[in-house]
């Protein structure tokens, strides 16, 4: 369930958003504050963020600049800031949309979904775990902030195993995904020569991907295995 954190002063307000999007089915935290934004943000894993400017103790536009610093969680600004500037500081910081006040929460909703649908559109492209980042559209891998050399067939490698991430992906599945449409023969011993020098790329300093399971496979760790 996709968690939306809303941070909205008018309290009034705030409810009625929130009440919406439970229908539709999303999770929903609420701060009033920028100092209550900050602390939900540090503690919950928050998937889009619905940001008004005017707050009690600071501008929206800080808080985004925050939130746009750590990563990449989508921001829409709902603020009765209607000034093209403002418009513009909002996009400039890295704002997904700028909706002013009054609006329409059927528009509001669809937004979102819109949002939602690119961002997992852009994440079957992108591997990023803070350490090793894969961009698959780019055919581009980094580990620890260097760049790997990685081969074709090493790229079909990494996008399987990350498409399964946590699953047992036995030697024969492998095979067949990764060689087959090229029509070349390639014994289990050729995959796990491939296997064993993929890993010497992207395993460094203690980090630890691909799991070897003894006479069956291989598995791609998920975070809270990984070592």
């Amino acid at each position: 369930m996709q968690n939306i954190l809303i941070v909205e002063d008018d309290r009034e307000l705030n409810q009625g958003i929130a009440y919406a999007l439970e229908k539709e089915g999303y999770s929903v935290s609420a701060a009033c504050s920028m100092k209550e934004a900050e602390q939900r943000y540090q503690r919950e894993r928050t998937a889009l963020v619905l940001l008004d400017v005017n707050l009690p103790d600071g501008e929206g536009f800080s808080f985004c600049r925050q939130v746009k610093e750590k990563g990449d969680t989508p921001v829409i600004f709902l603020t009765a800031r209607d000034l093209e500037e403002d418009m513009l500081q909002g996009y400039e910081l890295g704002a997904d949309d700028y909706i002013t006040k009054p609006f329409s929460i059927h528009v509001l909703l669809k937004k979102i979904q819109v949002i939602f649908k690119r961002t997992a559109k852009n994440a079957k492209q992108l591997f990023d775990d803070g350490y090793l980042r894969i961009d698959f559209a780019r055919a581009r891998a980094e580990a620890g902030g260097e760049e790997c050399i990685i081969t074709p067939t090493e790229f079909r490698m990494l996008k399987l195993f990350i498409d399964h991430s946590g699953q047992l992906m036995t030697y024969s599945l492998m095979l067949d995904q990764l060689w087959d449409s090229g029509g070349q023969f390639v014994d289990k011993h050729a995959l796990a020569v491939n296997v064993n020098r993929l890993r010497r790329k992207i395993e460094k300093d203690g980090h630890k991907y691909i799991s070897n399971v003894y006479g069956m496979g291989y598995q791609w760790l998920d975070e809270l295995e990984q070592s």
